[in-house]
């Protein structure tokens, strides 16, 4: 969490609902993410997209459905969206506010999770996609910038660029979208993508967790997408003998070979698990940043 920058917005509002933004909480690829508060006082995390999205009307429209389905996800394991504006000049997106890290956060800290945490990682994500696929949704970027670690558990976050299975008319379905050391093989190559792509970048970010290094190493992105869709993830460096043959079933790159994360669910079944000292830290002092008054 960092202090608003000079060039930042103070407040954002719609259907004279105005919130108050008070901090900076990141920024990625689509926009910048604040804290703020409403008039009664709840803590929200909001998504001001960058202006060249803004300028987009096929965003605009694309941005509409998606604050609208992503609306109708429930479960107990995404950041329920409670209001947008996509027709503001900068259109944006309020989630609860959930005091947390991300997992890419995390594990750059902290190191790699130890492979309990990883088991009710990759549960509680699974869940998450349970739900957004069952809403007609596909994420399209389940990263570990996506993924939060709350003291309840993990959390998926970030619709923004999700697209819904049946909009394909709305923008052009040939454009890959996403994290190159995250994206599955059909979506590097601008292939027509499902669920199943949700399910190989689940594994991708259990990798992550597991390893602390991305699975298809650094470097550019052409040079991420040539080894996703030429190389195979380095399995053996995931520690664990059950997680590493979870993750091998999830990065299968034959889509239809893929588990559903339906049945990851009915498998996983872990049970809460503490996360390590220092992350358990972070999340207290995100509680704390998210208490703060709201003059501050």
């Amino acid at each position: 969490m960092q202090a608003l920058d000079p060039g930042d917005p103070r407040s954002v509002e719609t259907s004279g609902r105005p919130y108050r933004l008070l901090a900076r909480l990141g920024s990625g690829g689509m926009g910048t993410v604040y804290l703020g508060r409403s008039a009664a006082g709840r803590a929200v995390a909001i998504k001001i997209v960058h202006p060249e999205f803004a300028a987009d009307e096929r965003f605009r429209e694309r941005f509409r459905r998606e604050a609208e389905l992503s609306a109708t996800v429930g479960g107990g394991f995404t950041a329920p969206v409670v209001d947008a504006a996509p027709d503001a000049p900068a259109p944006w997106l309020a989630t609860a506010f959930l005091p947390s890290v991300p997992l890419r956060d995390a594990v750059r800290t902290s190191g790699a999770l130890p492979p309990a945490a990883v088991r009710y990682l990759a549960a509680g994500v699974a869940e998450a996609l349970a739900e957004i696929h069952g809403a007609g949704i596909v994420h399209r970027d389940l990263t570990p910038a996506n993924v939060l670690l709350t003291a309840d558990g993990p959390r998926v976050i970030d619709f923004g660029i999700a697209r819904a299975l049946d909009a394909a008319t709305i923008t052009n379905s040939e454009t890959p979208l996403g994290a190159p050391g995250f994206m599955s093989p059909e979506q590097a190559a601008g292939d027509p993508i499902g669920p199943s792509s949700d399910v190989f970048t689940l594994g991708a970010t259990l990798m992550y967790a597991s390893t602390g290094r991305e699975p298809f190493g650094t470097g550019t992105w052409h040079e991420q997408v040539l080894r996703l869709r030429s190389e195979r993830p380095r399995l053996d460096r995931v520690p664990d003998e059950e997680l590493r043959a979870l993750i091998a079933e999830c990065m299968d790159r034959d889509p239809s070979r893929r588990p559903t994360a339906a049945r990851l669910v009915d498998r996983l079944g872990a049970e809460p698990v503490a996360w390590p000292p220092a992350i358990a830290g972070e999340i207290d002092r995100a509680r704390e940043g998210g208490r703060a008054p709201a003059g501050r």
